[in-house]
């Protein structure tokens, strides 16, 4: 039986690649954008902020997405390095890093022709996040891609043993650390929670309440631009934050109360940033960090010191796997009310 491709519609189609990396969605928009204007990523993000966030919100939200949905918009760079540009989004607004969005874009941007040449058995993508340039790898072999790791921004300790007043929990002593976006890190069992076992909605509201009071009573900054200075996050970890062979897992719960299924590529980049600051992780020594939510793994590393602004910072090394999930094209009818998206908690 033969089907028309869309039936009658009103406004411009718009066509996605949804892939995930590590459990983690990712909807990759193909066309239907209008242009993002900006003669910077930054300024791309802020107009696309101002300006398109009605597609935003078509594409993240119900009927087309959920609560949890997560995209990427793909732009052109003022970098001349740059293979491509990309404004992350999510039910909230826009990221400045997503380290899970990274490695699925490494794949695609291989796999749908926007590197000309690929050189087998790894192919360097260069993407300017809102953060900086990213340096993604991707193995590709026969026509096919595999894994792919990134070389982050430099990732710094912003700030550690801060205390803040957490409603319904008192005191909380908090890590706050950079790893492309801003994070406020805590042990899990401060809260009387396991990252692995305990109820989701638990650990949601724990974290809920911490990216609340650290949002309100500590000033953030960044040396490089005010737009990267707000608080994505907080990361709920196991407190195994000394070296180990042993893997280590957390769960990150940002934007507006959004779990994140993978174990958070910038998360990592800004958790090892922490652990090295700390004096508990070397230069070159690779760690497994584990999603509580979903089991996936992504591994890390500090692989060179470096500076961000006053900041000691060191270039992380992230890599893990992506897969896709499918692809499809979505309309909006004039007479559907529902039509530019809905969330429910």
């Amino acid at each position: 039986m033969d089907f028309p491709q869309l039936p009658p519609h009103s406004g411009s189609v718009l066509s996605v690649v949804d892939m995930h990396t590590g459990g983690e969605p990712l909807r990759v928009i193909l066309s239907g954008y209008p242009e993002v204007k900006g003669d910077t990523i930054l300024a791309k993000r802020r107009y696309a902020r101002e300006h398109l966030d009605h597609l935003r919100k078509v594409l993240m939200f119900e009927p087309r997405g959920h609560y949890d949905m997560y995209g990427a918009l793909l732009v052109s760079s003022e970098l001349p390095e740059a293979d491509l540009g990309v404004l992350f989004m999510h039910n909230e607004g826009y990221s400045t890093m997503c380290g899970h969005a990274v490695i699925a874009l490494g794949r695609f941007a291989v796999d749908y022709g926007l590197i000309k040449a690929p050189t087998p058995p790894e192919t360097q993508i260069n993407i300017h996040c809102p953060c900086g340039l990213v340096k993604a790898f991707a193995q590709c072999s026969d026509g096919k891609t595999g894994a792919v790791r990134f070389h982050s921004v430099p990732a710094f300790a912003f700030a550690t043993d801060v205390s803040v007043s957490v409603p319904g929990y008192g005191a909380i002593t908090v890590d706050i650390s950079y790893g492309g976006a801003l994070y406020a890190f805590v042990s899990a069992d401060k809260f009387r929670l396991d990252v692995s076992k305990s109820k989701t909605r638990d650990l949601v509201d724990a974290a809920t309440a911490v990216t609340k009071a650290v949002k309100s009573q500590v000033k953030l900054s960044h040396p490089v631009s005010e737009d990267l200075a707000f608080l994505y996050g907080t990361i709920l970890t196991d407190d195994k934050d000394v070296y180990s062979e042993e893997p280590t897992a957390n769960v990150c719960v940002f934007a507006d109360a959004q779990v994140d299924r993978s174990p958070t590529g910038s998360g990592v980049t800004a958790r090892i940033a922490l652990q090295y600051h700390k004096g508990l992780i070397g230069l070159n020594q690779t760690r497994s960090f584990q999603s509580g939510a979903t089991g996936s793994v992504f591994t890390g590393k500090a692989i060179e010191e470096t500076t961000c602004g006053d900041y000691r910072a060191v270039v992380v090394e992230v890599a893990g796997h992506a897969h896709y999930s499918g692809v499809a094209s979505f309309t909006q009818e004039s007479d559907d009310t529902l039509s530019g998206g809905f969330l429910l908690r």
